[in-house]
């Protein structure tokens, strides 16, 4: 599939604003805001100039021939140009039958441009020009700051769809090199990447090595080395060398692509909160305009007319759910893209709110707690003999082997440069042979050491004995020329990761109740990494020995005994659990079929990652919360005193002032969003 970057980051991002539950701007943007706001304030100045609220104070300085017309003209002008927004929302509104906010700004700027032009013309006693036009800047001075802020919390979908390169240099059989539009890459090109480059779509090295910068995909910051045959991803950067990728994916096949659209759903999916805040809001309208209404009738029982409709339309003003309406869809917006950029990647809204209530944490440990692969945790030597130089003969004799243990070997002894044995031979079921610096070594297992009837001395024996009671398998260098003699024994096992430990520790700092590590392997080995963790006994869990098939039963049986439990996984057969478990949580190093019956994607194999979700689920719930019960307590508040209920003690609200306090509350709810920035930071795992 050829697609270009860049627009497919404007893609999703129109997908996203077409899907978002808030759809009072539909077809607005911060721009269109702000060019009204401007022109509606330059129209104010003169219409407050000109009112009675100015001339009468100035001793009607400003009273030139002309300026009475000045407030109805150009406050009509501001009602139709500025207001035209709101009255379009209206509309929306009650096409959909979602009364809400629109409406209410709507009835009340109709409202008072309807009671001020009948002033005009004679019928009512209302200089209500200035506060019209007022009520209009001030609305959309509201409106603008809100999209802002929404926008800029969005903005993680244009970040994402930033980091692809424009375009890519492509490698053509003859080895000639051309700088082609990221657009006309497909699956199977060869492009080059330099230093400081970014890789142009998801591959594989062919060539070269180079230390990744991956942060923008998995949160870590520190460079990760890539060489021949390993996977990048589109978006990383080559930070030292040049490399030779083989494009794999492109377009909307890539990783980023894929997050893209992830970011997407989750900041257009709603949750418990945005519908307790959506009840909330049609409630409000229908008290405003009950209340607007009441309001309009018992004032002009009392014979104030003119005070009757200031009252009503401040009530309107007043209770505009402007701040409700942002409580919950910033909030979301803000939670979806801090975790985003902390490699945390929300699919489900309501799994990242459920992560606030876990209590018990179910790991499973190879490829989460572990690295997934074998590493040499100890090496011993006979009669206290060079244990580097076990390490180093080892690894000659295994240089040829592909054997995940050789190869672990190998590894191991990197840094002492091990001469590369000869003559080799594989012993299926036992291990290996070769010679090295010209003489005869073997390496094995307990088989091998039974098939040369050798004897073990008791330093290498006793040894081997912790290891393999720990649970990590244990290979013995053997010299072959002559009888055989054991020279030295090496302990491989499954290493705890060593953000591992910090994860559980984090957790349980956090109020995690229990912390359970689940796994196939035999219970020694199970036993041990949870001795490594820290694990608590009677309080923590350790289920070993646990068929796949039957990982789904014991989430169902943790949850029968009342937990509420997160499953974090990254293998084929984590699947049923993920998908059974209250939340489940896949590794992103993982496979597609886990990532898919997960709610949340860790995009590293970083544990940290879990402490982190959990933390930035309660902050985003007690932002909601606390914007809620400001939103609500200000309205319960705001709308009496609005009607008037105070005011034969000398306190009234106007329109303006009421529009002004309805804008601060929306300020207020903002800014309380935007501390969940700060949250991100210190949940960010790494």
């Amino acid at each position: 599939m050829h697609h270009d970057g860049g627009r497919s980051g404007e893609a999703a991002a129109a997908r996203h604003r077409d899907t978002s539950p808030d759809r009072r701007h539909a077809g607005h943007d911060p721009a269109m805001f702000r060019r009204r706001f401007w022109v509606c304030l330059a129209l104010t100045v003169p219409i407050v100039a000109t009112s009675h609220l100015v001339t009468d104070r100035l001793g009607h300085l400003l009273d030139v021939p002309g300026a009475t017309w000045v407030g109805p003209v150009l406050g009509t002008v501001v009602f139709w140009y500025g207001g035209w927004p709101f009255l379009v929302g209206a509309l929306r509104e009650l096409h959909d039958r979602t009364p809400g906010m629109m409406l209410l700004v709507a009835m009340a700027i109709a409202v008072a441009y309807l009671a001020s032009a009948a002033t005009t013309v004679g019928v009512f006693a209302l200089d209500f020009w200035w506060e019209l036009a007022a009520l209009v800047t001030v609305m959309l001075l509201g409106h603008w700051q809100e999209m802002t802020a929404v926008g800029q919390a969005r903005g993680a979908l244009g970040a994402l769809a930033a980091l692809l390169p424009d375009d890519a240099e492509r490698i053509a059989p003859d080895g000639a090199i051309r700088r082609v539009p990221v657009a006309d890459l497909t699956t199977g090109d060869l492009v080059l990447v330099r230093p400081g480059g970014r890789v142009p779509a998801d591959g594989h090295v062919v060539e070269g090595g180079s230390e990744l910068d991956e942060s923008m995909i998995t949160g870590e910051s520190r460079p990760v080395h890539r060489g021949a045959g390993e996977r990048v991803v589109a978006g990383t950067v080559a930070t030292d060398s040049a490399i030779r990728v083989r494009v794999d994916a492109v377009g909307e096949e890539t990783a980023l692509a894929g997050i893209q659209r992830l970011v997407a759903q989750a900041q257009a999916a709603g949750g418990r909160a945005q519908l307790l805040a959506d009840r909330f809001a049609a409630a409000l309208f229908t008290v405003a305009t009950v209340t607007a209404v009441a309001t309009l009738a018992v004032w002009t029982a009392l014979g104030q007319v003119d005070e009757a409709v200031v009252r009503a339309v401040t009530v309107l003003v007043i209770s505009c759910p402007h701040a409700l309406g942002l409580a919950i869809p910033l909030v979301v917006a803000l939670s979806t893209s801090v975790a985003a950029r902390d490699g945390i990647l929300v699919k489900d809204r309501l799994a990242l709110e459920r992560m606030r209530t876990v209590d018990t944490v179910l790991i499973d440990k190879t490829g989460t707690l572990t690295r997934g692969v074998h590493t040499v945790t100890g090496v011993v030597a006979r009669d206290g003999g060079s244990r580097d130089d076990v390490l180093r003969v080892a690894a000659g004799v295994e240089a040829d082997s592909e054997h995940p243990l050789a190869r672990a070997v190998v590894t191991a002894a990197e840094r002492l440069a091990p001469p590369r044995g000869t003559d080799f031979h594989a012993l299926p079921g036992r291990g290996v042979r070769a010679t090295v610096d010209g003489v005869p070594y073997a390496v094995g297992g307990p088989a091998l050491l039974r098939e040369l009837d050798v004897a073990v001395p008791d330093a290498l024996r006793r040894a081997g004995e912790t290891w393999s009671a720990g649970g990590a398998a244990v290979l013995h260098l053997v010299r072959l020329d002559g009888p055989a003699d054991p020279l030295g024994a090496l302990a491989l096992a499954d290493e705890v990761r060593p953000e591992a430990r910090e994860a559980v520790d984090d957790l349980r700092r956090l109020g995690i109740r229990t912390i359970a590590m689940i796994t196939g392997d035999a219970r020694p080995v199970a036993e041990t990494v949870a001795a490594t963790l820290g694990f608590r006994h009677g309080v923590d869990e350790v289920f070993a020995e646990v068929l796949p098939a039957d990982k789904d039963g014991i989430v169902a049986d943790l949850q029968a005994r009342g937990h509420t439990v997160a499953m974090v996984g990254d293998g084929v057969n984590d699947a049923p659990a993920l998908a059974r478990s209250d939340v489940g949580l896949a590794i992103g190093a993982g496979t597609d079929v886990a990532i898919e019956s997960a709610g949340v994607v860790l995009a590293s194999s970083d544990p940290r990652g879990v402490p982190a979700t959990v933390r930035l689920s309660r902050a985003a719930w007690r932002k909601m919360v606390q914007n809620l019960v400001w939103a609500a307590g200000y309205n319960v508040v705001a709308i009496p005193v609005a009607a008037g209920v105070l005011a034969p003690v000398g306190v009234a609200l106007t329109p303006a002032v009421a529009a002004l306090l309805m804008s601060a509350s929306t300020i207020v709810v903002a800014l309380n969003a935007q501390t969940l920035r700060w949250t991100g930071r210190r949940a960010r795992p790494g």
